[in-house]
């Protein structure tokens, strides 16, 4: 009905299409063109209308979205404890009890002296630079850049001085921490939605299945099977990850000395979350503010991160990312800094697995299915469609057949 009611006069609804469709189609809205304007028009206005929707509800989206990830993160630790044998049910309220319990000591413990430390670093700043001044690095650099290298210091000290840049710096990792600690309803909101995906992550599966043809739902369940895992396994992998080079961070700098060994561990746990170029760029800033407390004692801790990069690369990247899913390089880059763009460092956190499970569909939905397309099996296809057609004109004449006979008798 409604197809009949926007159909426009001469153009067949129930024909193949050929051709002349596309032509006759376009006749159609030339000569209805106030209908063709006012349906256009509708359409515009309704995708204007879902796009607004869309923006009002962007905060719920990230919230869910969050919540989301923070469940397919927790979920391996949750089949882990079920296969030991416990139930799905304790093994999530242990679950988050102890991420609970981890989250609340590392916060006890952690912030009051990075808070400190903080407050240290700004006041610090110019005796550092005054001592850097002083030294043998900073004539040679004078002698080969000029007065430069005077120019840039004074510029940097007014820089990190200056309270709101400082904010500037911290970027999207403060801007979080503003936003968690002033709407703790949104905290209260992902807290609720990731125990709910949590707990129904086995029946969302059987029920994205269920939305599948029968035939394609034991493929589909692997699929997802295969996104889920990978996706749990990778945030949890770059946690640890994270963690590691928080603790490597947090002992070079006792070990050699450096100060405020917790402020950068806590910088490098944040910067390492950010895949592929975490670990560089951490790597460039702990090296440069080591550089002002002494040349020597920077190019050890650049040697030794550097040392550190490779192992993680090489050795402690495979093993943790096992069950991960491969993406090539220019993948990640190109997701990093899509959703960096997007939703700051969660984006940039989220966007690998993202990508991953897009990547992953396309290889084993889109693929096998234009493989499948090739020239033999479209002759068959136009082979069989002209056999079945042929047997449909032969009932078709049997059937008039069949009604002839009893009204000639």
């Amino acid at each position: 009905m409604l197809g009949g009611l926007f159909a426009f006069p001469g153009v067949c609804q129930d024909v193949p299409m050929t051709d002349q469709q596309p032509t006759r189609v376009v006749g159609g809205i030339l000569r209805h063109p106030f209908l063709s304007g006012f349906l256009l028009t509708l359409g515009g206005l309704a995708a204007i209308a879902l796009g607004m929707a869309i923006t009002n509800v962007s905060t719920v989206l990230v919230y869910i979205a969050f919540a989301l990830f923070i469940a397919l993160g927790l979920n391996p630790l949750v089949e882990l404890l079920q296969r030991s044998g416990l139930k799905r049910a304790w093994s999530i309220v242990i679950v988050c009890v102890g991420v609970a319990v981890v989250l609340a000591g590392i916060l006890l413990l952690i912030i009051p002296t990075v808070v400190d430390q903080v407050a240290q670093f700004v006041r610090s700043i110019p005796e550092r630079i005054a001592a850097f001044e002083s030294s043998d690095a900073y004539l040679w650099l004078s002698e080969q850049f000029g007065d430069q290298v005077g120019a840039f210091l004074d510029d940097a000290q007014r820089f990190l001085t200056n309270p709101v840049n400082l904010a500037v710096i911290g970027g999207g990792v403060l801007q979080v921490g503003v936003n968690i600690a002033t709407a703790m309803s949104g905290v209260l909101i992902v807290v609720v939605l990731s125990l709910y995906f949590l707990a129904s992550l086995p029946s969302m599966k059987v029920g994205l299945v269920r939305l599948a043809p029968a035939r394609s739902r034991q493929r589909v369940l692997g699929l997802a099977e295969t996104i889920a895992a990978s996706i749990g396994s990778y945030l949890g992998g770059m946690v640890i990850l994270a963690l590691i080079n928080a603790a490597v961070s947090f002992l070079l700098h006792v070990a050699l000395g450096l100060p405020f060994p917790q402020l950068m561990a806590v910088l490098a746990f944040c910067v390492t979350l950010i895949p592929l170029v975490g670990s560089v760029v951490f790597w460039v800033i702990a090296t440069a503010l080591a550089l002002v407390t002494n040349p020597v004692t920077a190019l050890i801790f650049a040697i030794a991160y550097l040392v550190y990069m490779q192992l993680e690369a090489y050795i402690l990247t495979p093993r943790v990312m096992s069950r991960a899913i491969e993406v090539p390089g220019l993948l990640v880059v190109i997701g990093a800094l899509v959703g960096g763009t997007l939703l700051g460092l969660l984006g940039a956190l989220v966007a690998i697995p993202v990508t991953a499970s897009i990547l992953l569909i396309v290889k084993q939905v889109l693929i096998p299915r234009q493989d499948a397309k090739t020239d033999g099996s479209a002759g068959a296809l136009d082979e069989g469609d002209a056999d079945a057609q042929q047997h449909k004109r032969r009932g078709r004449d049997a059937d008039e057949q069949a009604g002839a006979e009893p009204a000639g008798a």
